[in-house]
């Protein structure tokens, strides 16, 4: 009937709102749908699997004896391995960010940066050894660089209106034939390049109390805070930075505005490969350079990525970090031998409780 008054539940919604306020916390909790409760679930989930993790591998150090020192000499040794996993977790960025592709061929990259740097050094020029690593470095990174632009060209280009996992299909398979190329050309046999430090094999330690360091341990460090640096000033200081910024935001308005949203794809997928690159070459002098080194530092580039957020620089430099610093802990005080599941064990408990990872979007990886 007109004018009838509909039934009210008695309270109005600021009074229901000053309610749950004074019922604290508990409260609020219990007043969110399901999907907030999944969310809030995760949201914390996440942060007590790694305290209590962490909590756990430092009660089973202790009882193996370590200590303080052991404990530092754990998570400075994560660091270096933290730092090339952020290198690579980087490049995985970039080109999702600008292209929506995971490029699984990010490895193959990696691998072929001290490969190359290793081959072009072995050739005796110039003689001044120092002078000859630096010009070989930097011949593998623009040959790997334009390599990544042809990639990209010739692979992803044609079948950029192909669906997500056809793309990523066709990166494994780029890794695939760049991996079997690299042991046409070269074979099985691993290459050691020298210190940067040293010029020579062996590479120098320094102590600092009861820690020590590896000389191209800070080689590495130096790197990526360099890195960073360098891609933070590309994208707020450089045209091209910004039109990449644009595509990422939204291709079809960057399109509209005029930027070569296809050019910026290739030459992200360029500065990406080079990122694997320089990844592979400092750490050559640390572990041998062999033709299938790449499989592994890109899966855990990947993990790294997916910890950051898919989408974030920060957040895969954080992912990197972490993941070493764990890593390196777990192998320290349980079985050195596991330390390669370890990092796929952290991808499904962030999968599971935590999708956005440090610093991204949960849609991103849902799509993932």
């Amino acid at each position: 009937m007109r004018g009838a008054r509909r039934p009210s539940s008695g309270r109005s919604p600021r009074s229901k709102d000053l309610a749950i306020e004074k019922q604290g916390a508990f409260a609020v909790i219990r007043d969110r749908t399901w999907e907030e409760r999944v969310q809030f679930a995760r949201r914390w989930g996440i942060t007590a699997a790694a305290l209590g993790l962490v909590i756990f591998l430092v009660l089973l150090g202790r009882r193996h004896g370590f200590g303080v020192p052991e404990y530092l000499q754990f998570a400075l040794d994560g660091l270096r391995g933290g730092s090339i996993y952020a290198l690579v977790a980087l490049g995985f960025v970039l080109v999702y960010r600008v292209m929506g592709v995971i490029n699984f061929a990010q490895g193959a990259f990696v691998m072929l940066g001290p490969m190359l740097t290793a081959f072009f050094y072995e050739q005796g020029w110039p003689p001044v050894p120092g002078l000859r690593l630096a010009l070989a470095a930097s011949l593998a990174m623009g040959i790997v660089g334009a390599l990544g632009m042809a990639v990209e060209r010739l692979t992803l280009y044609p079948a950029r209106r192909a669906s997500p996992l056809t793309r990523i299909i066709i990166t494994v398979g780029v890794y695939l034939a760049l991996q079997g190329a690299a042991l046409l050309l070269w074979g099985p046999y691993a290459k050691v390049l020298p210190s940067f430090t040293t010029m020579s094999l062996s590479d120098p330690t320094l102590r600092f109390g009861g820690v020590r360091v590896k000389a191209q341990s800070l080689w590495i460090a130096g790197t990526l805070i360099a890195t960073v640096i360098a891609l933070g000033l590309f994208f707020r200081h450089t045209t091209v930075g910004k039109a990449m910024r644009a595509c990422a935001v939204n291709r079809l308005a960057a399109r509209l505005m005029g930027i070569p949203v296809d050019t910026m794809s290739t030459l992200a997928f360029g500065m990406a490969a080079v990122l694997g690159a320089i990844a592979g070459i400092v750490l050559g002098p640390v572990t041998r350079a062999t033709y299938d080194m790449g499989l592994e530092l890109g899966l855990k580039g990947f993990v790294a990525a997916i910890m950051g957020g898919l989408v974030s620089f920060p957040g895969a430099v954080l992912g990197g970090l972490v993941l070493g610093v764990l890593e390196n802990l777990w192998a320290g005080v349980t079985v050195a031998g596991f330390k390669d599941l370890f990092a796929f064990v952290v991808l499904i408990l962030v999968l599971l409780l935590h999708p956005r990872g440090f610093a991204g979007a949960e849609a991103a990886v849902e799509r993932v």
